[in-house]
């Protein structure tokens, strides 16, 4: 029965080449026999379906006929038998990186590059107040996590102790190392387990971190939030997530979480409110003291005749937009409109009702 080479990549038929490669790519790296979890079976039908589907003469005759036909026959089926991997450019991996899907399998890249270590992102959520997400304000929280050894600074050595040449790798942070797989033997180039990449280890270890030149602790981590920030918005820390030997530390991201107010919200760059007042005062106007999201208070002016719902503007209270500008703050007006009535104030409304108010 021939193989749904479409369904094996888990890509519809009519998936472009990009789409093609990225299926490959990330099925490869799950799949490959030497990684933790690999299947070498999986591997190989990931791979013969990417050789038919990433040539276009193939795929339209896998298309056509179910199968490919090329010098050596039908190929529909054959899967890894008989495939030559020494013209892997010219197999069908056109446009794919395998110095990145090599480096990353073997420890290295292809032809001897590798990367800097990278420690692992971290990622928390930080729930702050309303008023601060407008105004800004500084968090500090606790973090347990890898970090470069407060005694000796990241360097691995006594402090005071002096720095000698790696003999294991003669000083140049790298060694080649053998690995055998399916493909055939492999020599990539690793970091140095014994100096970690660095190319020297101390004379003396640091008794902390025992010249390792990280250790796991809690650290204070001071976050600034800045002024106008949105829920959900994300910071990003440099260099504040986790530490690895020899390398650099990852970022630290944080996810913003904004509490409700119980008088203010948010509308862009404006702040809302709602504002009771009088019916006397909405008929021939009045005043009333509000505070700000600062905390100060203002006197707010009501014009005569004003209608439930209408808008007041307060210039530049509200979201900082930049370091000279901010939206506004918006005050809704609700009329309170009196319960049971006195004779005085029913005969006054009689009066009014005459008048045609």
């Amino acid at each position: 029965m021939a193989k749904d080479y479409y369904q094996i990549l888990g890509i519809p038929k009519s998936a472009s080449r990009e789409e093609i490669k990225k299926a490959f790519r990330k099925l490869a790296h799950k799949y490959h026999p030497d990684k933790g979890g690999g299947d070498d079976s999986k591997f190989k039908e990931v791979n013969e379906a990417y050789q038919i589907l990433s040539d276009d003469r193939k795929r339209a005759e896998y298309d056509s006929y179910g199968q490919t036909f090329g010098d050596n026959g039908p190929q529909g089926e054959q899967g890894f038998g008989g495939f030559d991997f020494s013209g892997f450019g010219q197999q069908g991996f056109e446009g794919v990186d395998l110095d990145e899907i090599f480096g990353e399998f073997f420890g290295g890249a292809k032809g001897g590059r590798s990367r800097v270590k990278r420690g692992r992102d971290i990622s928390i959520d930080l729930q702050i107040s309303f008023s601060e997400s407008i105004l800004g304000t500084e968090r500090s929280v606790l973090l347990n996590k890898v970090s470069a050894c407060e005694t000796c600074k990241g360097s691995g050595g006594k402090p005071g102790s002096s720095m000698k040449k790696c003999s294991t790798c003669n000083g140049q942070g790298k060694v080649h190392e053998t690995r055998k797989s399916f493909f055939g033997v492999f020599t990539s180039v690793v970091d140095c387990s014994a100096c970690h990449g660095r190319g020297q280890v101390p004379e003396e270890k640091c008794p902390t971190c025992k010249g390792v030149g990280v250790e796991k602790r809690e650290e204070s981590v001071t976050i600034k939030i800045p002024a106008g920030i949105s829920v959900g918005e994300m910071i990003r820390l440099s260099g504040v997530g986790e530490a690895v030997p020899g390398g650099i530390a990852g970022d630290l991201y944080v996810k913003i979480h904004i509490a409700s107010h119980p008088v203010f919200a948010r509308e862009g760059n404006n702040v809302v409110m709602d504002l009771n007042i009088k019916l006397s005062d909405a008929l021939l106007g009045g005043e009333y003291t509000i505070t700000t999201i600062e905390g100060n208070t203002l006197s707010l002016k009501i014009p005569a005749g004003v209608s439930f719902g209408e808008i007041l503007r307060v210039r530049g209270k509200g979201v900082p937009i930049d370091t000279k500008r901010r939206g506004d703050l918006l005050v809704k007006l609700n009329i309170k409109m009196p319960g049971k009535l006195s004779k005085k104030v029913e005969t006054i409304i009689e009066e009014l009702k005459k008048e045609g108010i």
